[in-house]
């Protein structure tokens, strides 16, 4: 199933955008820690929608409920089950595209892949909405990491191409009935050298697998990124030296990851995130009924742009992955 990922700590994500419930299933927790259900709420909030002008009119509580797993607020070893009560949904907004799909988003490929009966209500399982049983996740083990001092945070570079005054760019699209995308960065301070495998179990990978389980994400690098094909060695490589017994490097082009495996330096990457499919700009489309070309309005609450409740979810994204491979050591 493509909903679960990992090899030591195996997540599986549940649920629909419309359904009753959506929730998460965590295996490989260890037993003994106390989650700090107040730090994670806020975690959570900070994803959840309607909490300001820039995110969809709909508002969920986005409260986690734990049937399994726990004592009180302490992991007991058994797997980890919370789940979140879908409570302000419209279906009837989506009626429209059960025949005619947006442009952009994954209604056509769904109605390929499951023969016509998949949810398009709100975008079903491949709707954002999935992300926030993602952050349940994501928010847990990034209260496991400080415990060891590894810390998992991600900042919005720009947003539309605008990196002086991002918010002003959703502004400027919403006022059109348009959406736009943009770029977060995530940076990881306190891993120690040596986490990770070379060839198909690298950092890179394992980070950007569980990346792209953000449906809006597009594209990601590390470090100098793809601006390191432009550029000699001589200026790529990053010079070790001696910081007391620690080694390091006077600069990071490299974004703390060489051969797959972590160096000891700040692991840093960037993710793009596409503008939002659903738009209220009229779009060119076809008809799965008709067998021919059509037009398309699309309704419901929407964002205007993806890129701010995003950011919770490339940190949490990241923090399962990488304590995934810490788990191997």
């Amino acid at each position: 199933m493509s909903s679960t990922y990992g090899k030591n700590l195996k997540i599986a994500i549940f649920g629909q955008s419309h359904s009753e419930a959506i929730g998460v299933t965590m295996d490989g927790l260890p037993a003994g820690f106390s989650i700090d259900m107040d730090e994670l709420q806020s975690f959570m909030n900070r994803r959840a929608p309607g909490r300001d002008k820039y995110s969809t009119p709909r508002k969920e509580a986005d409260k986690p409920d734990f049937i399994s797993g726990l004592v009180g607020n302490v992991t007991c070893g058994a797997p980890l089950t919370a789940i979140i009560k879908n409570t302000n949904t419209r279906s009837s907004d989506y009626d429209n595209i059960r025949d005619i799909p947006r442009p952009g988003h994954a209604d056509f490929t769904a109605h390929v892949k499951y023969g016509g009966f998949e949810d398009v209500s709100g975008g079903g399982h491949f709707s954002g909405r999935l992300t926030a049983p993602l952050c349940i996740a994501g928010g847990i083990v990034k209260q496991i990491l400080a415990e060891s001092g590894i810390t998992v945070d991600a900042v919005i570079k720009e947003i539309g191409g605008n990196s002086e005054d991002p918010y002003r760019a959703i502004e400027k699209a919403r006022g059109r009935g348009d959406s736009v995308g943009g770029i977060i960065e995530c940076t990881v301070n306190g891993l120690p050298a040596g986490i990770g495998n070379p060839m198909f179990d690298g950092v890179e990978n394992n980070i950007a697998k569980a990346v792209f389980a953000i449906p809006a994400v597009k594209g990601i690098e590390f470090g100098r990124g793809f601006d390191a094909g432009r550029i000699c060695g001589s200026e790529n490589n990053d010079e070790f030296y001696y910081e007391g017994e620690q080694v390091r490097t006077r600069t990071n082009n490299h974004g703390g990851i060489l051969g797959g495996i972590t160096s000891g330096m700040p692991v840093v990457f960037r993710v793009a995130i596409k503008p939002t499919p659903s738009i209220s700009i009229q779009q060119n489309s076809i008809s799965y009924s008709r067998g021919e070309d059509d037009i398309l309005r699309v309704r419901g609450r929407h964002d205007p742009c993806i890129v701010p409740r995003a950011v919770p979810c490339v940190e949490a994204a990241c923090a399962i992955a990488l304590y995934d491979l810490i788990l191997d050591i």
